[in-house]
């Protein structure tokens, strides 16, 4: 699968191929094209906060909500931007990420086909077992069962190996 293929989903073509042609009216920032963002790989809470605070409205509200819960939730929280995204984890390796798209937030939990119940949504180029939801308010978090998923995705090891 070629870069270019990763995180494009059925919803998200139309405004990557508006973008291409030129049409002003349908260019997103350049964050919110279905790719994920250009942020620059770094481990800690500075680039993921810096990384949070890039992103638009409601988009922003969303993925702030998500920190705060994983935060709260796992004390031995995390974080680091990797593929354009924010990415959590427990111990050694990584659990899940969360990052903004045009129209919603992925917050995807790695392994999460493991995960009781499992997470609806089922993400392009991101693995056979990952798992999650996409999120198009800050209504739409789950605190309770999201939390819950947190937990158990964290209580395994990661995936990456050590973190630096």
């Amino acid at each position: 699968m070629t870069s270019e293929e990763i995180g494009k989903s059925e919803a998200q073509k139309p405004a990557t191929q508006t973008a291409a042609q030129g049409d002003a009216a349908w260019v997103l920032p350049e964050a919110m094209t279905g790719r994920a963002s250009p942020a620059k790989a770094a481990v800690g809470d500075k680039p993921v906060f810096a990384y949070i605070a890039s992103l638009p409205q409601p988009q922003r509200g969303i993925a702030e909500a998500v920190d705060a819960l994983a935060a709260k939730t796992l004390p031995d929280l995390q974080r680091s931007v990797k593929w354009g995204m924010a990415y959590y984890g427990v111990g050694d390796g990584w659990c899940f990420s969360c990052g903004g798209f045009a129209g919603h937030v992925k917050l995807m939990f790695i392994n999460g086909a493991a995960l009781e119940p499992v997470p609806p949504v089922t993400p392009v180029g991101m693995g056979k077992s990952t798992r999650g939801v996409e999120l198009e308010s800050v209504d739409d978090l789950d605190e309770r069962q999201v939390a819950a998923w947190m937990k158990q995705v964290a209580s395994v090891p990661g995936v990456g190996g050590k973190k630096r």
